[in-house]
């Protein structure tokens, strides 16, 4: 599956079960792992496994096989690893407390201040 197609897929999929705070990030050339993460919030643990199981329920009708779920116990953050495309379905306060977005951030930031130079 492309790219495009696969990253639709995935933000179609949170977006079904009314995850909301959905940010997408493209990391291509800055990571050897992914492509594309996405970021999504859900209300309560029980949302945040109903949403990252649709992803990979989605994934399957599509023909992708995921590579990995992880923390589907839990249910505070669950990540699914579709290959090129990588979602995180969490908890608001666990987002916050890891703030795994804003180490992609500074990365863009610094990106941009090397393109000024």
């Amino acid at each position: 599956m492309e790219l495009d197609d696969l990253k639709a897929l995935a933000i179609n999929a949170v977006e079904d079960l009314k995850a909301f705070d959905v940010n997408i990030l493209d990391v291509t050339g800055r990571s050897s792992i992914t492509d594309v993460l996405i970021f999504a919030s859900g209300r309560s643990d029980r949302q945040v496994k109903s949403i990252a199981n649709n992803v990979v329920m989605e994934a399957k009708k599509a023909g992708v096989s995921p590579l990995g779920v992880e923390g589907m116990n839990s249910g505070d953050w669950v990540l699914v690893d579709l290959g090129d495309v990588v979602v995180h379905v969490m908890l608001p306060q666990v987002r916050d407390y890891y703030g795994i977005e804003r180490i992609w951030e500074v990365d863009d930031e610094s990106d941009q201040a090397l393109d000024q130079e």
